[in-house]
């Protein structure tokens, strides 16, 4: 399982992505699930996956090293796409191929019991363009971030989404905004074992095209593990200050 979010604020984009994966109670490693594509002054790109590893490899490298397109014949990859909304095309349809290459005649993955689903974060901006934000579900297509709904999510998401409902908002500071996502990791890594240690975060701010944070947090980061402590401090003081509930017998 894994855990990846987008928080797309005012101030740029924020990514956040664990590292476990797993086939197994004994077989649990660590790879990658957050891809950087940059060219400063011209683009950044950021992918987070989600779902079968080697289809999301396979998107990967797909996009890195370019697809055909079919009305052009143009070779297209995420370092030649003229904006986002054709990155996120693209990706698209590296998720169809990456797919059909595990398939059989039907282009449907032929392998019994085992799923062959993902989805992917795609965020980031070009020079020209605006900073958005997608996600690219099994079939090709994708939704777009809106200020309204500034989040995206994939993987284990149901345990971070009510902190990132309560705290985030379009307006929110871009560190701040951080801080939430972390906050919205732990809670899912105490929740979902599946979900785990080392973290990649990377941090954008619009218009800089160029990543001002990239790096993984380790299970002994000073600050993360600080974090951890005070979020669970500060929710036990918050449940103790509020006042124990009135209801006494029965009245049903």
């Amino acid at each position: 399982m894994t855990y990846c979010c987008g928080i797309l604020v005012r101030d740029g984009l924020v990514m956040i992505a664990d590292t476990r994966t797993n086939a197994g109670l004994d077989n649990i490693s660590t790879f990658r699930k957050l891809y950087l594509f940059e060219r400063p002054g011209e683009r950044v790109l950021m992918l987070a996956a989600s779902g079968n590893l080697s289809v999301t490899q396979g998107v990967v490298n797909l996009i890195g090293d370019g697809i055909e397109h079919p009305e052009s014949g143009v070779v297209e990859s995420v370092m030649n796409t003229p904006n986002m909304l054709h990155a996120a095309q693209l990706v698209g349809r590296a998720v169809r191929l990456s797919r059909s290459q595990m398939g059989n005649a039907e282009g449907e993955p032929a392998a019994q019991g085992v799923s062959f689903d993902v989805s992917l974060l795609l965020g980031g901006q070009i020079a020209g363009g605006p900073l958005r934000l997608f996600m690219i579900y099994t079939a090709g297509n994708s939704i777009e971030c809106t200020p309204d709904t500034n989040y995206l999510q994939i993987g284990e998401h149901k345990y971070g989404k009510p902190i990132l409902d309560r705290a985030v908002a379009y307006d929110t500071d871009i560190y701040d905004a951080l801080k939430i996502g972390l906050i919205s990791m732990d809670s899912t890594m105490r929740s979902n074992l599946s979900v785990g240690m080392p973290i990649d975060i990377a941090l954008l701010r619009r218009d800089a095209l160029e990543i001002e944070v990239a790096t993984r947090i380790g299970s002994n980061d000073p600050y993360f593990r600080d974090l951890r402590e005070s979020w669970s401090k500060a929710l036990r003081e918050a449940h103790m200050a509020i006042p124990k509930p009135p209801y006494s017998g029965r009245n049903a």
